[in-house]
C-alpha cells in the first residue's frame, strides 16, 4: 500500500484535480469547439482506455503529428495515463526526418491530425514496420480509424495506469537534428511535474489565466505549459497556425493573459500592432525564448502593453531553464537600458538546481565579470533523463556531472547570464571571437530592419568575417548594404562590422528560430 506521505510526482494529477474543482469551466477552446474540465477528463480517460485496448503497453511510445489543438492537449494526458510515452513530432519536418523519429522511437501508434495526413503518408511509406494510425480529422483520408470513433470505444471510467515510479518516462522529444540525426530527449513524470510548477511560479499563472497557444505543443511539450495551465485551471486557446493579425484579434476577443513564442513571433506581432495601431487595454504577459530577443523587439512589445519574460532553455531542459527576473532598481533605467537588461538570459528557473559558466578547455568556472566567455552548464531535476537509445550522446552531454549546453555566455556581476552565441555560431576573424548576437542586436536597432541574422563567411585573409542576412520592413525607406554596414560601424568595433549584407526572407523552424545552418550554407556557397 502506498505511504500516506509518498506519492509519485506526475502532472496527470493536475487534470484530475482541475476536473474535480472546475468541472464546468472552459478548459479548451479549439476553433468553434469548447470543452470544460469535467468533459476533458472523461475524454482523456477514454483515450487512455482505447490505447490500452489497442495493445499499447507500459513504456510504449505513442506519436502525435498535429498542430495546437484539443486532441494535442488530450494526448498530453491520455497517452501517459495509458502508461505510454508521448512523442510529439514537429510537423514542419520533411518526411525523411518524421520517418526517422517514428523508426528510432519505435512508436506503437500514431495519431495524425487531418492537416498532417500528406506528411504522415509520405513518412510512413519509408518505414518497414508501421505503427497503428488513428486520424483526427472531420473527414479521414488515410483509410485509418477516426480519432472520435477511437475515443468512443474507450471507457470513461478507466482508472488509468498511473506511474509507480515518478522517474518513469512521460514524453520523448526530438531535437532539430541540424547537425546530424535528431536525438530524443527523455522527459520523466517527475521532471514534467516540477517544470510545470516552476512555470506557474515564474510566469504568474492562476485560475484566471487565459493562455493562447502560439508556441507549438510539439516543441518541448509546449515548454510543459499544457500541464502548467491545466494545473491552475486556466483556459487553453488553441491556434493551429500562426497569423499575427489573427493572434492580435484573439488576444482582444478572449482577454488573453499569457502566451509564449520565439522572438521572431514577437517581432511579427509588434510589426502588425504598429501597422494597425493596436494597444492592449488589459495586462498581457509574454514569455519568449528559443533565441536571444533583440532589445528593440522587447521595447516594441512593451510599447503595445505587453510584459515580456525572457526565458532560456533547450529541448534537454523541458524548455525553460533560466529567466530574466526584473530587479526593482531597473524601473529607474531608461526604456532602452531596461530592454537591454531584459534581453539577457538571467538567472536559473525556480526548478533548476544549478548553473555555472566555465572555460570550455580548462573546465574551470569563470568570474562574473560580464566579459569572460564560456559554456553554460546546468544541473537539476528538470534536466532530461538522457537521450533515448543513445548512450554515447548522453555521456557526452552529462560530462562531469553537469549538462553541457554548448551555449556560450558571460555572467555579469549581478549573476545574470547573457548568451553570446552557440559554440558553432561564434565567428573567429583574425583570431578574434565575434558574437553574432551582438551584431544582430545592433542591426535590429536600425529603423528599416525587421529581421536579422549573422553567420560566419569564409575569408581568405581573416579566416572568417561576419555575413548579415536582413529582411527590411515593408514600409522602410530605401536601405542598402552600405547603409547597414555604416550603421554597424557607428556602434561596433571595426573587426565586428559585417563585410557582407544580403537581403531577403530568413528561413525559420516551426518554432520561429532562424535556421542559421541554411544561412551558413548560403554564405559558404561559391560566388
Amino acid at each position: 500500500m502506498p505511504a500516506a506521505n509518498d506519492m509519485p510526482l506526475t502532472p496527470l494529477g493536475f487534470l484530475a484535480r482541475a476536473a474535480e474543482i472546475h468541472p464546468d469551466k472552459t478548459a479548451v477552446v479549439d476553433g468553434e469547439s469548447r470543452i470544460g474540465y469535467g468533459a476533458l477528463w472523461l475524454r482523456v480517460r477514454r483515450l487512455a482506455s482505447a490505447l490500452v485496448a489497442a495493445g499499447v503497453s507500459p513504456g510504449d511510445r505513442v506519436a502525435v503529428l498535429a498542430p495546437n489543438s484539443g486532441a494535442m492537449i488530450e494526448a498530453h494526458f491520455g497517452v501517459p495515463l495509458a502508461g505510454a510515452v508521448l512523442t510529439a513530432i514537429n510537423l514542419r519536418l520533411e518526411p525523411a526526418s518524421v520517418a526517422f523519429i517514428l523508426r528510432h522511437s519505435g512508436a506503437r501508434l500514431l495519431i495524425v491530425d487531418g492537416d498532417c495526413s500528406a506528411l504522415a503518408l509520405a513518412a510512413l511509406s519509408q518505414l518497414e514496420v508501421r505503427p497503428t494510425v488513428i486520424e483526427a480529422a472531420e473527414r479521414p483520408s488515410m483509410g485509418a480509424p477516426s480519432y472520435e470513433a477511437f475515443l468512443a470505444a474507450g471507457n470513461p471510467d478507466f482508472a488509468g495506469r498511473w506511474p509507480d515510479n515518478e522517474r518513469e518516462p512521460i514524453a520523448l522529444n526530438y531535437t532539430s537534428g541540424t547537425t546530424g540525426d535528431p536525438k530524443g530527449a527523455v522527459y520523466t513524470h517527475r521532471g514534467a511535474y516540477l517544470n510545470a510548477l516552476g512555470n506557474i511560479i515564474n510566469f504568474g499563472l492562476d485560475p484566471a489565466t487565459v493562455y493562447l497557444w502560439t508556441l507549438p505543443m510539439f516543441h518541448c511539450n509546449g515548454w510543459t505549459f499544457p500541464w502548467a495551465v491545466t494545473a491552475v485551471g486556466g483556459t487553453h486557446i488553441c491556434v493551429r497556425r500562426f497569423d499575427a493579425n489573427r493572434v492580435l484579434a484573439l488576444i482582444a476577443e478572449h482577454q488573453v493573459s499569457h502566451l509564449c513564442g520565439a522572438p521572431v513571433i514577437l517581432n511579427m506581432l509588434a510589426e502588425a500592432a504598429r501597422r494597425d495601431s493596436v494597444h492592449f487595454g488589459h495586462p498581457v504577459r509574454i514569455a519568449t525564448g528559443g533565441a536571444p530577443p533583440p532589445s528593440a523587439v522587447i521595447a516594441a512589445m512593451a510599447a503595445i502593453g505587453c510584459q515580456i519574460t525572457h526565458l532560456y532553455g533547450l529541448t534537454e531542459t523541458y524548455g525553460p531553464a533560466t529567466l530574466c527576473l526584473p530587479q526593482s532598481d531597473w524601473s529607474t533605467l531608461s526604456k532602452e537600458q531596461r530592454a537591454q537588461r531584459m534581453a539577457r538570459q538571467g538567472v536559473r528557473h525556480v526548478a533548476m538546481g544549478g548553473l555555472k559558466v566555465i572555460d570550455p578547455v580548462k573546465r574551470s568556472e569563470l568570474p562574473c565579470d560580464g566579459e569572460s566567455v564560456g559554456e553554460i552548464l546546468l544541473r537539476g531535476n528538470t534536466i532530461m533523463d538522457g537521450y533515448f537509445d543513445n548512450p554515447d550522446a548522453t555521456a557526452a552531454a552529462f560530462r562531469d556531472g553537469w549538462f553541457n549546453t554548448g551555449d556560450l555566455a558571460v555572467r555579469h556581476p549581478d549573476g545574470y547570464v547573457e548568451i553570446k552565441d552557440r559554440s558553432k555560431d561564434i565567428i573567429i576573424s583574425g583570431g578574434e571571437n565575434i558574437s553574432s548576437i551582438e551584431i544582430e542586436e545592433v542591426l535590429y536597432r536600425h529603423p528599416a530592419v525587421l529581421e536579422a541574422a549573422v553567420v560566419a563567411r569564409p575569408d581568405p585573409r581573416w579566416g572568417e568575417t561576419p555575413c548579415a542576412f536582413v529582411r527590411l520592413r515593408d514600409d522602410a525607406a530605401p536601405t542598402s548594404a552600405a547603409d547597414l554596414i555604416a550603421w554597424c560601424r557607428q556602434h561596433l568595433a571595426g573587426f565586428k562590422v559585417p563585410k557582407t549584407v544580403l537581403f531577403g526572407d530568413l528561413p525559420k523552424t516551426a518554432t520561429g528560430k532562424i535556421q542559421k545552418f541554411l544561412l551558413r550554407a548560403q554564405a559558404n556557397a561559391p560566388e
